[in-house]
């Protein structure tokens, strides 16, 4: 059994661009066919803007159902590249066998639990009168698909973690392109507007899902999909680790919530929907800094994760090295497209002046410190793949904390479109508050192997 990258012995450099890049590649398309989404959406005649900002109230829940993707692949996916890195293929079997029914079992319950809560989710994520019928519609079809949504995204990470990085890339490349040509069929050819859109994201996450699961299912992985030796500690031990990747990216949306509900307290009926429109817009480019950015630092943790399971510091840091310098390039590449092409970026989603104007300022606005957020990315997820979860949560609470502090502070002194503000103060002072805690305590860390990790 081959897999694409030898994690023992092959050049750590080579190694992190390997896994990197098709990951990142992946991220990047998977992004794409989200914001075709909107795209098309935004575009319906009449109704565009309004049916934008239901679809984008519906961001957010939509991707916090996903983050239990990440909480059990993150959280499975190093401790397997710890126990491969120790040569124990046993523990790595039961890892995963744990971990695709903890995916099972939690698709079935949050299902179930977002259909009793949709309305009254929509309604306190700042959805009002005129954006409900559209963000309803959208999310009740959306939910039908959780089930593969997270499968796919979830036991992905099992095929990355293993080194088959261009498998992963093929799975999410093939619910992409899917996406983007079922989107205007759907939505102009058979008129079925954002249910068009809905059944379209369905319908490749499905195909997603069906790729994965006959790979992970085949005779290629070093760690197949098996049944059996289901073990609470197993659980716990990755629903732990998995804790701070779930953290951030439900925060993360608690964040876009929060911001969304006091542009509408602030914005007032009319200028509250325009701002969430232009809002919709923003957290849609910053999607193409953030997802690329995680796949980056989400697929090398399994070279992080192998050698500190190894016991091997010095490959350690010198991918730490090449993952820093990967993330830093990328953010700085796509701080000077915020600066330069934000206004061509908005004009894909409406030709309305107005919201033209304001969304490129707030992109503007929004991105000023996007490049050190690579270094914080680094760090958090760095720390993830070895297993020191309490290091990576505390790291990532600290950057919610300010943001929320900002979110709530900014709109009461100044004017609502001052908020945006919130997102570089919080991208500065992270990232230094990081690096300090990676100088005095990860690399002492480091040091004593995976002693800790059992």
């Amino acid at each position: 059994m081959k897999t694409e990258n030898n994690l023992d012995t092959d050049q750590i450099r080579q190694l992190v661009w390997r896994l990197a890049f098709p990951s990142m590649l992946a991220q990047f398309v998977s992004v794409f066919y989200s914001i075709v989404d909107r795209m098309y959406i935004g575009n319906i005649p009449e109704i565009g803007e309004t049916a934008l900002a239901g679809v984008g109230v519906c961001g957010p829940i939509v991707t916090m159902v996903s983050s239990a993707a990440f909480w059990v692949g993150v959280g499975g996916a190093p401790l397997l590249s710890i126990r491969l890195g120790q040569k124990n293929l046993e523990g790595a079997r039961r890892i995963l066998a744990n971990c695709f029914l903890l995916l099972t079992v939690m698709a079935g319950i949050i299902t179930a639990g977002a259909f009793l809560m949709k309305e009254r989710l929509l309604m306190w994520f700042g959805a009002s009168e005129n954006l409900f019928p559209y963000a309803n519609e959208y999310l009740t079809w959306i939910l039908l698909g959780t089930v593969f949504a997270l499968l796919s995204v979830g036991m992905n990470q099992f095929i990355i973690c293993q080194g088959f990085s261009r498998v992963g890339m093929m799975s999410v490349l093939l619910g992409a392109v899917l996406n983007i040509i079922l989107d205007p069929v759907f939505i102009f050819v058979f008129h079925m507007g954002v249910k068009g859109a809905a059944i379209a994201t369905v319908l490749s996450q499905m195909a997603s899902c069906l790729y994965v699961l006959k790979f992970l299912l085949g005779e290629r992985p070093v760690v197949p999909i098996t049944f059996g030796g289901y073990e609470g500690q197993i659980m716990k031990r990755v629903l732990t680790v998995g804790l701070t990747p779930f953290v951030i990216i439900a925060l993360d949306n608690v964040m876009i919530i929060s911001l969304n509900a006091q542009i509408q307290k602030y914005g007032g009926p009319l200028r509250g929907d325009m701002l969430l429109s232009c809002n919709t817009i923003l957290q849609s480019f910053m999607l193409i800094v953030t997802m690329p950015l995680g796949g980056i630092t989400s697929s090398t943790q399994t070279i992080l994760g192998y050698n500190y399971g190894a016991k091997r510091p010095d490959r350690i840091r010198k991918a730490e090295k090449h993952i820093l310098i990967l993330c830093l390039a990328f953010n700085s590449i796509m701080f000077l497209i915020s600066r330069y092409f934000s206004e061509y970026f908005v004009m894909l989603f409406t030709r309305n002046p107005e919201y033209i104007k304001m969304t490129v300022k707030a992109i503007g606005i929004y991105a000023l410190m996007i490049i050190p957020l690579g270094l914080q990315y680094m760090v958090v997820d760095g720390a993830t793949g070895m297993g020191l979860s309490k290091i990576a949560i505390s790291l990532s609470l600290f950057r919610k904390a300010v943001y929320f502090l900002c979110i709530f502070l900014i709109p009461a002194v100044w004017d609502i479109e001052q908020i945006f503000y919130a997102e570089p103060v919080s991208d500065f002072l992270s990232p230094i508050v990081s690096a300090v805690v990676f100088a005095a305590i990860i690399n002492r860390v480091i040091e004593h192997g995976a002693s800790e990790t059992g």
